[in-house]
């Protein structure tokens, strides 16, 4: 039985001669991992690219959040091209699943600022104020509309330096649903968490830099069951586990990611402003 789990941290890293780099910001675990060779990545079963791994503990239990943040802005920090100033934020997944809604409510959340920057933000007192376009394209069974189809005609028509997709994934621990962060240059498949993968958002079919950021939610019940049991199911289920508070958690963890992500995207403004135009 294959393990299903979007997390690299997860796969055989170790194993297949792969270094991962651990450091601590604070109550925070921050793990970094390399992937440059073709060979090691299929092995593994990712892409190649830089994955920035950010653990804690319970957000219930943490004190205050600042680590968290701080974490995600220094691996924003390096995976965004330098001298950055226009940026498109994906938030993707269906908002009326709560397993699935991380993008949408994160993307809810964010400050876009494309129609005022520049001049304009000049003359109203937001001097530095950078170009951040945030859309929420929802999935295939709504809109008829491939998400990639949709980013990638966007792409062309706002030139963005970089895209900021936010999703949902899968874990193959319970124990990391909600306290994980997964940061990568490598792409994103919309809908992988939830079993629904479509085609992906990467520089190849995008054309420009995509950092994808997710949270894993979900664990597929059959890897659920190995996990616990040591022992392959009969079963072929597409169930997926997820707890019973989730929809407490997506909201705690989607307020943190856009905090982080708007004080990151927005560096000469300061923060009290920011959170005053969201």
């Amino acid at each position: 039985m294959s393990v299903r789990t979007d997390l690299t941290i997860e796969e055989k890293i170790a194993e297949n001669g792969i270094n991962i780099l651990k450091e601590n910001i604070g109550e925070v675990k921050f793990c970094t991992v390399e992937i440059s060779d073709e060979e090691k990545a299929q092995k593994i079963g990712k892409r190649k690219g830089k994955y920035i791994t950010i653990e804690f503990p319970s957000t219930e239990k943490i004190n205050g959040y600042e680590d968290i943040k701080k974490g995600i802005k220094k691996a924003l920090k390096m995976l965004l091209p330098e001298g950055y100033k226009n940026i498109l934020v994906v938030g993707l997944g269906n908002m009326e699943i709560t397993a699935d809604s991380i993008g949408p409510k994160t993307a809810a959340r964010l400050l876009a600022t494309r129609h005022i920057a520049g001049e304009f933000a000049e003359n109203i007192g937001l001097k530095g104020l950078r170009s951040v376009a945030v859309i929420t394209p929802n999935v295939l069974g709504k809109t008829g509309i491939e998400v990639t189809e949709l980013i990638s005609g966007l792409v062309q028509k706002i030139k963005p330096d970089a895209v900021i997709a936010i999703d949902a994934l899968a874990s193959r621990s319970i124990d990391r649903l909600f306290r994980t962060v997964q940061l990568s240059d490598s792409g994103i498949s919309p809908g992988s968490g939830v079993k629904n993968s479509r085609k992906e958002l990467s520089f190849q079919t995008l054309g420009v830099p995509v950092i994808a950021l997710g949270v894993p939610t979900v664990v597929d019940a059959l890897t659920l069951a190995f996990e616990l049991t040591g022992k392959e199911s009969q079963t072929d289920t597409d169930l997926v586990v997820t707890p019973k508070d989730s929809d407490l958690l997506s909201h705690r963890i989607s307020e943190i990611l856009a905090e982080a992500l708007n004080i990151f995207l927005q560096p000469e403004i300061d923060e009290e402003i920011i959170f005053s135009l969201v």
